[in-house]
């Protein structure tokens, strides 16, 4: 919403910026009726420096996901390593105190 508003007022600084902007540019376009690539081109035009650099700077950290998927996956695998095993002592377990072993 407030990238929306942002673009609508012209205020550069509140979006993402690069690729992402041009994205949101093309589907705010699509969405009301405008060309889309005649609409990014018109935007890269006016504002070149927010529809090449990678980000503003001016973006809270917590409206942008800046951990790369790989870091994703690796703590998601991480916690798997650790609450697996765990999930499996547990089990065996309470299936040992169950069978009276």
């Amino acid at each position: 919403m407030r990238a929306l508003e942002a673009l609508e007022r012209n205020d550069i600084s509140r979006l993402p910026g690069g690729i992402y902007s041009r994205g949101l540019v093309r589907a705010y376009a699509e969405q009301i009726g405008l060309d889309p690539e005649a609409t990014v081109q018109e935007f890269i035009t006016r504002f070149p420096e927010a529809s090449l650099t990678d980000g503003s700077q001016h973006v809270r950290a917590e409206e942008v996901n800046t951990d790369p998927p790989s870091m994703v996956a690796r703590r998601l695998m991480m916690a798997a390593a650790i609450l697996v095993p765990i999930a499996l002592i547990i089990g065996l377990s309470m299936l040992v105190r169950l069978a009276g072993w």
